[in-house]
This record gives structure tokens, sequence and C-alpha cells, in this order.
């Protein structure tokens, strides 16, 4: 029975002072999340993004051309960029610095008015006053009018008015700060390597702009600090190059597309021998991992462009027609090998999608297409040769892509949706609901008969891998399909294989998957980090959603156990090794033993419950993409068929990494 008097009370107290208005950057610090994504690793370094983007917007209006980032030494972030300098007068309408409106107001800067900036990236003016609020200390300093102007904040407040501190013979802005611990709760410490790769991409997408990156927390070997310096003279086609870094290319060079007829549109694109298909898209700057209109029209003006040219010169071979006279070729077709990034600069772009990442413009789609199906009818004819070796390379794709949609077939078939069952290997777990269960993928029947024994069976379930599974890097489609291992994965899963959807993007149905924590577990040694890394090549290629949805792992298991006496202390890297020796031999290096584990096979299924199983005491890492372009490169270095590179790159990062003998 309803209670009136309850209902009068609660009507009484939820009036007008129940509505709670958060004045200046409040709204931020209660809700950081809703406009930097996150307040985990993700949202810490998008704080830095945000800071680099203003100087970013300032080289596209034709200001600035230096970018210099840094770590300090106690983790706070400098950005140091030789544009015009944020305006230091004072603002009609606000009555104060524009400095400190632009540093404490929402959606203030120049970027609103189209006759300080025709496009820009970031938050659209909502980014410098978030890194404000978000930062225990932020100092601004501007050099501008042949002076140097200084202000000084604590948690989006101004703890000083703006002050000139000196004279200055240069212009520019430098933004210190240091996130806020109380905001950032699982760590404010910053990853060289991140930021790296973001640098790299901006360098990339806007030539000419020489951006550096200094850590000032680590020295090398000679003494100087860890430091890069990211330029590029051609960009996009030097773009390509990079990713491209391990493939065999199919084209000398790769083809440029440029316009600017409507809007801004700069493309590169690249065929190689393998088999993926790798497109980036950007608007202004902004990585739209959704694809959307820009990429449409991409996606629409090659294929046609190639197949008016290959059927104007009769290259596809009567095979490729059906009785009907009509060409059998799939638009996917025409993007195997392909690697390429689509750039775009929108005024006011429209971002649609669930993270707010894929154009909507509709005029782009038209604008992009023209452009590609121009550039590309140029290139092909004139370069025949190699347009009769792309347009090889799109029949060699159908006939593939007829045999691996058989070999598809045969997994859907072979899927528990299906009836088949499950793989004989896998030790399936009673729990039912995915969101509790687990399914570890184990090198070896040896290490899954011992995490089959050391589990909890009421959600953790185990598949043994047999040896190493196929390198899908270097595999068609077909092959993939075939190996006995992938269909076990598959099947246990319970998903399906990737479809294409209405505008060519890939995806999974994820609604029957039976486990929303897959970890990889393998051996502490370099076997074990090559089969890791084909299992993540598999997933990166073919259940790119698992990834994107955060349901794969990668279990860390001990390198050592140092013993002494009925004292045990599990240790995961080599300074830890040395602290329980230290800390169980007291000082000598007698008393104590010390087991170096190569396998999961030699831990008892005790000792692999508590060091790698057991949710309260293990150690997974989540696999995440904050930077497809990178993964896309490192995944075909690693795990192509060019050498040098790979070599490479282990020399560059072999002093990262602790390798057996």
């Amino acid at each position: 029975m309803v209670d009136i008097e309850e209902m009068k009370k609660a009507e009484e107290q939820y009036s007008a002072s129940s509505i709670q208005v958060l004045e200046g950057l409040e709204a931020v610090r209660k809700r950081p999340s809703m406009y930097i994504g996150d307040i985990a690793e993700r949202g810490l370094h998008h704080l830095v993004y945000e800071v680099v983007d203003n100087s970013i917007d300032e080289a596209m209006a034709g200001y600035c051309d230096t970018i210099l980032v840094s770590i300090e030494e106690d983790n706070s972030i400098r950005v140091q960029d030789n544009g015009r300098g944020i305006p230091t007068g004072m603002h009609e309408k606000e009555h104060r610095s524009a400095l400190e409106v632009v540093l404490t107001v929402l959606h203030a800067g120049g970027k609103f008015s189209k006759n300080s900036y025709k496009v820009s990236g970031g938050l659209h003016g909502v980014g410098v006053s978030c890194v404000n609020a978000l930062s225990d200390s932020l100092t601004a300093e501007v050099h501008r009018e042949g002076k140097v102007f200084v202000q000084k904040y604590s948690k989006g407040k101004p703890l000083t008015d703006v002050k000139v501190v000196g004279d200055a013979s240069d212009t520019g802005t430098i933004i210190t700060f240091h996130p806020d611990a109380s905001i950032f709760t699982q760590t404010t410490v910053y990853k060289y390597d991140t930021l790296a790769a973001r640098l790299r991409e901006l360098s990339f997408l806007n030539k000419g702009i020489r951006i550096s990156l200094t850590d000032k927390r680590e020295k090398l070997e000679n003494g100087e600090f860890r430091s890069e310096v990211f330029f590029s003279e051609k960009g996009l086609p030097e773009f390509i190059n990079y990713l491209d870094a391990g493939a065999e290319t199919l084209i000398p060079e790769p083809i440029s597309v440029s316009s600017d007829k409507i809007i801004p549109i700069d493309i590169a694109l690249q065929y190689n021998n393998g088999y993926t298909e790798k497109i980036y898209s950007y608007v202004n700057n902004i990585n739209t991992i959704e694809g959307g209109t820009h990429l449409q029209g991409f996606k629409n003006g090659l294929s046609k462009s190639l197949r008016d040219y290959g059927t104007k010169n009769n290259l596809f071979g009567k095979e490729m027609f059906d009785k009907d006279g009509k060409l059998m070729l799939a638009p996917e077709d025409f993007r195997e090998g392909l690697t390429a990034v689509i750039s775009v600069k929108v005024a006011e772009p429209q971002f649609e999608g669930q993270t707010k990442t894929k154009l909507g413009n509709t005029e782009v789609s038209p604008a992009v297409s023209q452009a590609t199906l121009s550039a590309m009818e140029n290139f092909l004819e004139e370069n025949p040769k190699l347009a009769k070796l792309i347009i090889e390379k799109v029949v060699i794709a159908a006939k593939a892509r007829t045999a691996a949609r058989k070999a598809r077939e045969m997994v859907q078939r072979k899927t528990v949706m299906s009836g088949a069952g499950m793989p004989g290997k896998l030790a399936d777990c009673s729990e039912r609901d995915p969101e509790k269960c687990e399914l570890f993928l184990v090198e070896g029947d040896s290490a899954g008969g011992t995490a089959k024994q050391g589990r909890d069976r009421r959600y953790q379930a185990i598949l043994p891998l047999r040896g190493k599974i196929l390198n899908v890097e270097k595999a068609a489609g077909d092959r993939a399909f075939e190996s006995q291992e992938i269909q076990n994965i598959y099947t246990a899963l319970g998903v399906t294989v990737a479809q294409e959807d209405e505008n060519g993007e890939k995806h999974m149905d994820l609604s029957k998957l039976r486990y929303h924590k897959i970890v990889i577990m393998t051996d502490a040694d370099v076997d074990g980090s090559h089969i890791a890394c084909l299992i993540l090549t598999f997933f990166f290629r073919y259940m790119f959603d698992l990834i994107k949805n955060g349901y794969v792992y990668l279990a860390t298991p001990p390198l050592y156990l140092v013993k002494k006496g009925k004292e045990e202390v599990y240790c995961w890297t080599e300074e830890q090794r040395e602290e329980a020796a230290l800390k169980l031999g007291k000082g000598s290096d007698k008393g104590y033993t010390v087991q170096r584990y190569k396998g999961l096979g030699e831990m008892s299924d005790e000792q692999l419950w508590d060091t790698t199983m057991d949710p309260a005491k293990r150690r997974l890492r989540q696999i995440t993409i904050d930077n497809a372009a990178q993964a896309e490169r490192t995944f075909s270095m690693l795990m192509g068929d060019d050498v040098p590179p790979r070599r490479q790159f282990i020399e560059e990062n072999a002093h990262y990494a602790n390798i057996d003998a």
C-alpha cells in the first residue's frame, strides 16, 4: 500500500533547491570520464593529447612548426610550442584575462571563431580547461608582445593573477601540469611509448611539424635522456611506409591522393603481398576508429576505379564473370593486402557511433570518392604494369575469398550453436553466465593438465592448444579457417566468424560468447612469448571485437620461487628476485634457494592456482589497443615476412627484455 505522507515528503524535498548547479570546472572534476573517456591510463594520457592538440591547431593555422613535449622528473608534463601564444589581454565579457578564460571556462577558445581556426582537433574547446581541472598543479607561460606572462592554477582554480615576469624575444605557449592523484587513482605515471606513438602519428598527419618527446625520468647509457624527434617531410606516404615496414610491397611508392576542392583531403595507399586490409581514417587528426562517410567514400572510389580499369582492359578473365556477364567481385576483393591512411579536415564535423568516432557528414563521402577515383584513374593509366599487378592481386583475392567462405562455413557448422558440441580437449566450467566465466588458452597438453587440476571448475575452463598455432599474418583466410586449433577456439568461444556489414566493416556476433575473460596462459620463456604473440595476432586479425570489448587477457606466471625453509616468495621480475633473496638471506647469499620456472608444467597445480589463476592473487594484463596504427605495424613487423625491420625492432628494444640463454 502506498504511503501518501511519505510521497508528500518526497515531493517537498525534491524542489528547486535540490537541483545542483556545478559552476566552472566543478562538473569536470565531478564527472571526469564524460570529458576524457575514463580516469585510468587512457584518460591520463589523453590529458597530454589535449594540450598538444592546441599546439597542432596553431600549426594547422600556419603559426607553429615546433612542439616540444617532455615528461619531467616528478611525472608532470611540459608542452611548449612556438605559436602565437594564448592571448593575455582583458576579455570584454568576462572582465578577466583571456588566458584565464581559456583555462577555466568550458567551450572557450579561438577554435570557435572561424577567423582564428578553419579546423581543429581535440575536444572542440573543452580540452585545455579539462586538463586544468584534472591537474593538482598547472602553470601557463605565454610569450607574446615582447613579454613573458605566467599564471598558476590548482585543480582548475587560479592561484595567482596573470603576471609579467620578464621579456621575450619569441612567441609561444608553455603548459606544465601534473595530474591529480585524487582523480587518477589507478596511476599517474606516464608511459613514454604510449605518448611516442601518438606524437609520431601526429607528425605524419601534419607534415612539416617537428615534434619532440623527452623523458627526464630515464637516462640512457650515454647519460642522455631518452628522447625522440618526430618529423615527416612528405606526410601520409611516409606513414604508409612506416606501417608497412614488415611487408613486401607490390608497387615501389605509395599512391597519393590530394584534393582541396570541397574539403581538404589527403590519402595515401599501398598494396603489399599480404592478406590483410589495413585502413586508418582521421578527421582533424582524430582517429575515427569506427570509420564513417570519409571511409565509405574512399572504398567506393577505389572499387570503382579498379573495376572500371580492369573491365576496360580485359584484365579479369572469363572465369570472373557469371553466365549473365556480371563481374563476380566483392568490395573486399579490391582491398586485400591494402594499407591506406585517409585524412580529411572538416570545419564542423558531426560524429556518430558508440564512441563518437564515426564521421557522419554526408557531404564528405562523394568528395572523398571523387578524389580517390580521379587519382586512381590517373595512376592506373600512367602505370599499366603496376595496374596489372594490382588487378592480378584482386583476382587472386576473389578466388581465395571463395575458398575461405567454404572454410568459414565449415567452422560455423562446428560451433556450439549448430549442435556439434565442444572440442574434445576443452575442460568446460559449470557456470553458464558468460560474465562469470573464464577460458584459459594454455600452451600444450602438459600445462593444460596442470591447469585443469588447479582451476576452479565452477567458472574456469581450460583449452590446451597443441604446439604453435598458425601464423595468420602469413596465411590466406582459407588456411586460417582450416586450422584445427583455430576451429577449436571458435567452437569453444561459441562465436561466429566476423561478417561485413553494409559499410564494409567486419564485426562478430558476440551475443553467444560463452566467456567474458579469455586468458592466454603460456610459459614464461621465449617460446611461450612467441606462442602468445601468435594467438594475439589471430585475435587481432580475426576476432578484433573481443579485444575492443576488453575480453582478452595475458596471464603472467612468476619467473622465480625464492625459498628458505617454509618461507616462499614468488617473483615476477629480476628486481623482485633480488629483493626476496636479500630478505630471506638476510644479507647473505646462503640459506635460500631460487627456482626458475621455465614452463607452466614445472609448477604443481597448487602453485599454478596460487600464482597465476587465483583471482585474488594473480596478475592479469588486459589487452587494449590505444593506437591501432601502431599495433598494426608491430604485428605486421613481428609476424610478417620481412626480416630486417624485425631484427632492428629487437635490437632497439632488447634492453627492455629479459631473454634467457
